[in-house]
């Protein structure tokens, strides 16, 4: 133990024990408890001279195939208290993350979480502490029940998001999203007590290359008048799990002040049930212009998403990138520790699978598979928002909003969960973050701060 009273917590790969001099008491004492290093396991080292707890191991296992968030396992099971990290090597940065991440806990009432920290001496840079701040942002928003994140509650918070961060913001809400053409953002949220809006935020030098985010904002959904079943229900707070995530990305980016223009939309919604809820078969006019058919009211996040995109695309950003929890097909296909990337853009997607593998992020790049779009025909509209057949659906999706995408120099869908369904390092089960460390590292080496 140090003088700031925080205790060691020794990082061993495996088979590395011996190397680390502990004396032969303790290496009898690892002996004795099977601590060979193997990935997880954690050991408290007995102070035989003054008693209590010595120091910590924790095994890395193998470097190959190591999850960069490993230790958020370690932060996870320890007590409360300031803790050393020593014997990391490579990817310090990112297990220093994975440590902090899995000391996340949920506080509804607020106030500090009874859980270990990092001591000064190993806390990680300010880019990493701020990458920290942005998912526990995204999961304490996601973990809010409905009734204290309705819309009204959502748009407050989205504000003093914006007062904290200084940026410019601007709130569309109620009859004043038809005035100002967004027809399908209104729609969708006309049958809440609680007006929909649309959120608009602006940060950065306006000479800089245009970055617009947007992420879907449904506080919570019913299904609409194609309701839900109440199993399909019960997690439905977490439909805005997407403007969770692009306010955490956003806060990432500007706590780092990368030399972008930077816009933030997100359209919050309550797609509860009512005498004025939309209707399937329903034609809406969308902001851009292009008529939609109502083939089901579940589908509701693609519409509001639809107008914001359009709106994006007017000022022709260089990168436009949505997040949203779209559809149940997504996580069929790719489960709920992957979010599923839809993009024209190879660099974007690569970077993004790149970085996303380094930093305990991933993505899975989907195929934007144009044939599908067929499926979207409609008889007395330009487009149906849902296929006729129940096949791609996170793919028909993706293609019902591209189609609100032009204009845009490189666009980026992202289907994610916002929900992990049980813990793993760094991700305690609940509402998790998803794509902010994916995006911002591409953002980065896209647009690196400037000295």
């Amino acid at each position: 133990m140090n003088s700031d009273g925080a205790k060691a917590l020794i990082c061993v790969e495996e088979g590395g024990l011996s190397a680390l001099g502990l004396g032969d008491a303790a290496e009898n004492w690892c002996a004795a408890n099977d601590f060979t290093g193997k990935s997880g396991q954690l050991l408290a080292l007995p102070d035989l001279a003054n008693g209590g707890v010595r120091a910590h191991l924790f095994g890395l296992g193998s470097r190959d195939g190591r999850n960069p968030l490993l230790l958020g396992q370690a932060a996870a099971a320890l007590s409360k208290g300031s803790y050393r990290l020593e014997g990391l090597k490579s990817d310090a940065a990112e297990q220093a993350l994975g440590f902090l991440l899995g000391a996340y806990k949920f506080q509804l009432s607020g106030g500090e979480a009874d859980a270990p920290i990092l001591s000064s001496e190993s806390t990680p840079s300010a880019e990493v502490l701020a990458l920290r701040d942005a998912a526990f942002l995204a999961r304490d928003l996601i973990n809010l029940p409905a009734n204290l994140l309705g819309p009204d509650a959502y748009a407050t918070r989205v504000l003093e998001f914006a007062e904290g961060h200084k940026m410019v913001a601007r709130e569309i809400r109620g009859d004043a999203l038809l005035d100002e053409n967004f027809p399908m953002i209104h729609a969708v949220g006309r049958a809440s007590s609680q007006a929909p809006r649309l959120m608009d935020l602006t940060w950065g030098d306006p000479g800089h290359p245009k970055v617009t985010l947007v992420g879907k904002g449904v506080t919570f959904d019913t299904g609409g008048l194609d309701l839900k079943p109440a199993s399909a229900m019960a997690l439905m707070k977490k439909d805005m799990g997407g403007s969770a995530n692009i306010l955490g990305l956003a806060h990432v980016i500007m706590a780092n002040r990368l030399p972008v223009r930077l816009r933030v939309l997100v359209p919050i919604v309550e797609n509860a049930v009512s005498g004025s809820a939309f209707r399937p078969g329903d034609v809406l006019t969308s902001r851009k212009g292009i008529t939609v058919e109502i083939g089901n009211t579940d589908a509701e996040g693609r519409l509001i998403l639809a107008d914001a995109l359009a709106l994006a695309t007017e000022e022709k950003p260089e990168i436009l990138i949505d997040m949203a929890t779209l559809t149940g097909a997504a996580r069929i296909a790719v489960g709920f520790e992957l979010a599923a990337l839809f993009t024209a853009s190879d660099p974007l997607a690569d970077a993004m699978a790149k970085y996303g593998n380094q930093w305990g992020d991933p993505v899975w790049r989907m195929p934007l598979w144009q044939n599908y779009a067929s499926g979207m025909k409609s008889k007395v509209a330009d487009i149906n928002h849902i296929a006729s057949q129940s096949y791609a659906g996170a793919i028909v999706a993706a293609l019902f909003l591209e189609k609100f995408t032009e204009g845009a120099g490189e666009w980026v869908h992202l289907d994610i969960s916002g929900w992990a369904l049980e813990p793993r390092p760094g991700r305690p089960a609940g509402g998790t973050e998803a794509g902010i460390r994916a995006a911002y590292f591409a953002f980065k080496d896209r647009f690196p701060p400037r000295a």
